[in-house]
């Protein structure tokens, strides 16, 4: 997964700074501010922190579907159908005015006045930035306000069956996401590459977090306080 949303932030990275690319012509400000990050980090770490980004997002929204913590389906479909349901929903006429969409560009991209290569990818991305930025309010150390190049590089291709989409609910079914313990184990899988790659070596500042940051799971947090802050209060409170 986290390969194919490199690769997919990569390539659209090349396409959004082509010159007179269509986010040039609309979101100049965007773009101004992805090649000043790219100048004063680099290229490969915009795409990591990019992609990391919208993993964790889709990520939280799946958990989220799973759980029933969403009113609709944002990344999941119904049972028995393969599109999001939010998508669905859209595409007969409803949008959740909780989200503030574009509704407009929405139905107009759905039903054909709107010309699109990708009406419905184009819709439902739409969709998903306005869901992420109507969760700001209330989880923004996740979702900041996207007005800016992340939502420019938002991944294209989300409703195939071989999008990144498709392959989390695989692995993050109803049942694995009763556990929030799952949100742990799909971080330390996605920084495993990463990891391996700067152990042992003289890690850089952007990569410390890949070496130290690991996932400790529930038994083994419950065995160190047990051990430590447990023994002293049984030994203070025989």
């Amino acid at each position: 997964a986290r390969q194919q949303l490199l690769d997919i932030v990569d390539t659209k990275l090349d396409r959004v700074l082509a010159e007179g690319s269509l986010a040039r012509r609309e979101s100049a400000a965007a773009v101004a501010e992805l090649e000043k990050q790219i100048s004063s980090t680099s290229r490969d770490q915009v795409i990591e922190q990019v992609a990391y980004t919208w993993f964790n997002r889709f990520c939280a929204l799946r958990f989220m579907d799973a759980n029933r913590y969403t009113p609709i389906g944002v990344v999941s479909p119904a049972d028995g159908l393969t599109q999001p349901e939010i998508l669905l929903e859209a595409k007969q006429g409803f949008i959740d005015p909780q989200w503030n969409a574009d509704n407009a560009r929405i139905m107009g991209l759905l039903d054909g006045s709107i010309a699109s290569d990708a009406p419905q990818s184009e819709a439902y991305q739409l969709l998903l930035i306005a869901v992420c930025n109507s969760y700001h309010s209330k989880m923004p150390f996740l979702f900041e306000r996207i007005a800016d190049y992340t939502e420019l590089l938002i991944p294209d291709d989300l409703l195939s069956d071989s999008s990144i989409l498709s392959a989390m609910r695989q692995v993050m079914t109803n049942e694995a996401c009763q556990s929030v313990e799952i949100i742990g184990w799909l971080y330390q899988f996605y920084i495993s590459e990463k990891k391996d790659e700067v152990i042992g070596k003289v890690v850089k500042s952007e990569d410390i977090p890949a070496a130290t940051q690991l996932f400790t799971p529930n038994w083994i947090v419950k065995y160190m306080v047990q051990n430590s802050l447990g023994a002293q209060w049984l030994a203070t409170y025989p």
